[in-house]
């Protein structure tokens, strides 16, 4: 008997250890561009069972590897779910990415990768969370992307308001909503139901774990104030490169080098200045080009410079330059360095051409991140945000997701 416990107990410990919260991994510098998107033009894969998504990203060793990807279901929490790959997958994964393409009259050669999900080699059974991840040759992981599947099961209404909290009332918006259940059994909403709400499709801020308020019927009822809230932030900023050779509002000159080099105007810190409604596309981009028709494999890379003033209360911290189209990373390649002669930040980043919204990120020397000192927060700025509500009743193995909502922060009131 003893034995058995100690063997059991050994059990648990490997479920703990591996059953890891599966973070997004970005790729390596030689990957670029990686669109991930369903039937909506976001980049964020937010599916109905049964629905299409499609990955593309770009190989800049133009060498034709192979690329191979998997696919793992995850709970709420996004660790493993205890479902088998045969009770979540219909085919199999693991499956080599056999639609690419080489990159035509570029500047910067490039392979081109497309990937569609469900096709003839694997669909998906069942709703959730899901990662897709994928693989070089040699079975190392290259990076992998989150993704959602719902069922269209309950009804989700919201609004967003400003925060009554007065320390943060310029600062703050508050999302407030209902999950109309009428028509699916709920027997015990705090136990069987979960939440998730993400603004503009950003998972570091999401918030977890908010219980409904009460409930009126079949209606549970989220009308918190400070459990809901999130920092307002402010519009991204945003340039376009769909023509090479010209400068538009945001490029200050364009030069040819090795390739074509856009220097962006200087950008000034926006965190004490009035707020100035801007329209952007919540931090993602749009690959296109005047110089083609195929975007995928004629869009060409420059070399996009960056700059910021240096201020005393930067010191010593990290400055990055951040948006969709390199996921948000806070790594080397696009960590701003000083220039003593310019007296600025700057960075040169290589992006393929289209339109981008991007902002400036500060990592400070207690590793903490401030992700609107540059830009600021305000209560006016325009937000998507998007409740997701899980469902797992009593003895099922997984989270299900039964329904999603989506709110913007346009409308916002008093």
């Amino acid at each position: 008997m003893r034995f058995l416990i100690k063997q059991f107990c050994c059990y648990l410990w490997v479920i703990g250890v591996f059953a890891q919260v599966q973070e997004e991994v970005n790729p390596p510098s030689h990957i670029k561009t990686v669109v991930f998107k369903g039937p909506t033009e976001d980049q964020f894969p937010v599916v109905q069972l049964g629905e299409s998504m499609t990955l593309e990203f770009d190989d800049l060793t133009a060498s034709e590897q192979d690329y191979y990807y998997k696919i793992i279901h995850c709970d709420y929490d996004w660790t493993p779910s205890q479902l088998l790959k045969s009770q979540y997958l219909i085919g199999t994964d693991n499956q080599r990415i056999i639609d690419y393409e080489n990159s035509y009259t570029t500047l910067q050669p490039y392979s081109n990768y497309r990937l569609t999900i469900p096709n003839q080699n694997v669909k998906l059974k069942v709703s959730g969370n899901y990662v897709l991840e994928i693989f070089n040759m040699h079975g190392e992981l290259q990076f992998s992307r989150r993704f959602v599947v719902y069922k269209d099961l309950v009804r989700v209404g919201g609004t967003v308001k400003r925060s009554r909290d007065f320390n943060f009332l310029n600062e703050k918006q508050v999302v407030q909503f209902r999950i109309n259940t009428a028509g699916f059994p709920v027997v015990n909403p705090k136990k069987e139901v979960k939440v998730a709400i993400l603004q503009n499709h950003f998972w570091p801020t999401t918030l977890f774990n908010v219980q409904p308020q009460f409930t009126l019927g079949t209606e549970l009822v989220y009308k918190y104030d400070q459990e809901t809230s999130f920092y307002g932030g402010n519009e991204f900023l945003n340039f376009d490169t769909k023509d090479l050779r010209s400068p538009t509002f945001a490029v200050s000159k364009v030069e040819f080098k090795d390739l074509y080099h856009h220097y962006l105007f200087t950008n000034d810190f926006r965190n004490d200045q009035v707020y100035t409604y801007f329209p952007d596309i919540n931090g993602d981009f749009v690959v296109r080009t005047l110089q083609g028709d195929d975007v995928s494999r004629e869009a060409e890379y420059s070399k996009v410079h960056f700059s910021l003033p240096y201020t005393n209360e930067i010191g010593l911290d990290n400055v990055y330059v951040i948006g969709k189209f390199n996921n948000y990373a806070l790594e080397e390649e696009n960590m701003m360095t000083f220039n003593p002669d310019s007296g600025k930040m700057e960075l040169e980043y290589p992006i393929k051409q289209g339109f981008y919204n991007y902002k400036y990120v500060v990592e400070r020397e207690d590793g903490t991140v401030d992700l609107n000192f540059v830009g600021g927060n305000f209560h006016f700025t325009e937000n998507n945000y998007l409740i997701l509500v899980y469902y797992r009743d009593f003895g099922e193995l997984y989270d299900s997701i039964i329904g999603i909502g989506s709110v913007n922060s346009r409308t916002i009131s008093n």
